[in-house]
């Protein structure tokens, strides 16, 4: 079965690949084998200058690979090139802090000497979603490589140019041929893969489903896997808080990446001392919006990156408002070539509705009154979701709080939540397991080998 890009703006495809033989996957798995060989032969000092030419790679190419991005998955351009410039950051932190994560840690024992020795443990198969199809894949890649390890990727089949721009990325920046591998292939042909001996873990981002789906084999050949899920993450505003701070960031949040983010605020927590001032304030800046072409500078929101996608937040919204949720604004489909949504909020929603507990992976905002602190940490945590959470509010003991009891993978305070190559990010619960970036993301996939002399 063919692999297609299509431009989600015109439903116009772009381009067509045929998907992998076997004997193709074979090769590849083959040549994973060798490259992971080679690449333990460079020095550390090596891997940081390859490292450190992919990051120069990218800052040099990155209008050409945003443009990509936008046309691919419909991300606006402007956002699309932040996102290759944060690609950049990633392999410049590894690169530079590489060496320093990868030296033996010495422990104090009974024993003369006790050390630990981290070892890469050979070829990891990522799974990756089309959403961020570049960051995604390169917060792996970069500490993989660095690492030692070698990296075959299964990207989202509606990104096949991105994908293949990336495994281009490294072989031009100097890592040996086959160390970073893009297989296009279905879906169908992930259990293989991850059950052939020669393939050494996995990382999935994306849904429930595949990430059950992945760690259910890898679990059967007792195989490590890191899953990065969904998210329904809160975000609270207080009385006390800068509400212009905390409404730009609000819509920002809900609406990046056209609302397609697995960390994007979702449902917002809002004391009811606010709660009219900030609705009436979000709906005017939400029907503000431009939508249009994703690589027109003044455009706030491009096409949903599918036309699934589309259809299945539609029929969230028109489910929620059928059990008694108020749409405020927008929510709805937009007629015409490609497959936009306009930006919508809800109100009053009852619990069993699903905008109060099922990710919405588009640009609605579920909006919900508290009469107190205590009620707004009840809401943040009445979700089979942890990812991400955001609270807005100058009080410090709420602030205190809110680090402690919101049960999530982070918390950010006055400001969106997001990721950063030096911090650890991850999610618990159905938001998945593990952590990705920092020095935790290194050693994920890495044998700490305990020398005891």
């Amino acid at each position: 079965m063919p692999i297609q890009s299509i431009n989600p703006a015109n439903e116009e495809i772009l381009k067509k690949f045929d998907s992998l033989k076997d004997e193709e996957i074979e090769q590849s798995l083959s040549l994973s084998v060798k490259a992971f060989q080679q690449l333990n032969q460079m020095s550390i000092e090596d891997r940081s200058k390859a490292l450190l030419s992919a990051s120069s790679i990218l800052e040099h190419r990155k209008e050409d690979f945003a443009k990509t991005m936008s046309l691919e998955m419909g991300k606006t351009l402007k956002p699309a090139i932040s996102e290759v410039e944060k690609c950049a950051w990633v392999c410049r932190y590894y690169a530079e802090n590489g060496q320093e994560l990868l030296a033996d840690k010495h422990l104090q024992t009974d024993d003369r000497k006790t050390y630990i020795k981290y070892k890469p443990i050979g070829t990891v198969l990522a799974v990756m979603p089309w959403n961020f199809p570049f960051w995604q894949v390169f917060r792996f890649a970069a500490p993989a490589l660095m690492a030692g390890n070698t990296g075959l990727l299964k990207h989202a089949s509606n990104v096949p140019q991105c994908a293949l721009a990336i495994q281009d990325i490294f072989e031009e920046a100097g890592f040996p041929k086959g160390a970073f591998q893009t297989l296009l292939i279905g879906s169908d042909k992930v259990e293989k893969i991850l059950k052939d001996s020669r393939v050494k873990a996995a990382t999935l981002t994306g849904s429930e489903k595949a990430g059950a789906a992945v760690a259910s084999v890898a679990g059967s050949q007792i195989k490590k896997t890191v899953l990065e899920l969904g998210g329904s993450d809160p975000f609270i505003i207080m009385p006390s808080a800068d509400l212009d701070a905390a409404i730009n960031a609000a819509v920002t949040g809900r609406t990046m990446n056209n609302g397609q983010s697995c960390i994007a605020a979702k449902r917002f927590i809002i004391h009811e001392d606010i709660y009219d001032d900030v609705k009436d304030r979000m709906v005017a800046r939400f029907e503000d919006l431009n939508i249009g072409d994703p690589l027109n500078d003044q455009t706030d929101i491009g096409p949903l990156a599918m036309p699934q996608i589309r259809q299945d937040l539609d029929q969230q919204v028109q489910e929620s408002t059928s059990k008694g949720a108020k749409l405020l604004t927008g929510g709805k489909v937009l007629d015409g070539k490609g497959y936009f949504y306009q930006p919508g909020i809800l109100e009053d929603i009852p619990d069993h509705a699903p905008a109060a507990h099922d990710e919405l992976f588009g640009p609605v905002a579920s909006l919900f009154k508290v009469s107190d602190f205590d009620q707004a940490i009840e809401r943040a945590n009445n979700t089979k979701f942890g990812l991400g959470s955001a609270i807005f509010t100058n009080d410090e003991t709420e602030i205190a709080r809110a680090a402690s009891e919101i049960e999530a993978g982070g918390t950010a305070v006055n400001k969106i939540y997001g990721s950063d190559p030096r911090v650890p990010f991850g999610g618990i619960g159905i938001s998945g397991y593990g952590r990705e970036l920092a020095e935790n993301g290194m050693y994920e996939f890495m044998n700490l080998k305990t020398i005891m002399i």
